[in-house]
């Protein structure tokens, strides 16, 4: 029998106090990803043609290249919040839990790190 109050007993146990910065990325890169797929969905619709010449071209204005390469940023990021969220809800073991979160960590990065380098050689490269 412990003589410990019931609020004693849970004291540290709670809250990380993560979940709500983990939720607001989560909402503010939602919130981002709106216009930037619109002005992606437009600019590519406005396009006179898709040929690798004309999005050179169109990548290759700074304006556009920069929105590319943020529209990428932000969708991997928001696309890895949610996998994460995934990860740390389901997958019961702590020891596959950190080994899923470092693989994904590194293959999100890879992604993005690989898209963003493609968007720039087609914006810059030879």
């Amino acid at each position: 029998m412990s003589l410990r109050s019931p609020l004693g007993r849970v004291a540290g146990l709670g809250s990380a106090k993560d979940g709500t910065a983990h939720w607001w990325a989560q909402r503010v890169s939602a919130v981002a990803l709106i216009p930037l797929t619109l002005w992606f969905m437009f600019s590519l619709l406005a396009l006179p043609a898709l040929d690798y010449a004309t999005v050179r071209a169109w990548l290759a204005f700074p304006l556009s290249g920069f929105l590319a390469v943020l529209l990428v940023a932000v969708l991997t990021y928001h696309s890895y919040l949610g996998t994460i969220e995934i990860v740390e809800d389901y997958v019961p073991s702590a020891g596959m839990k950190i080994f899923t979160l470092l693989v994904l960590r590194f293959l999100y990065v890879l992604v993005g790190g690989a898209s963003i380098f493609a968007i720039l050689r087609v914006a810059f490269g030879s």
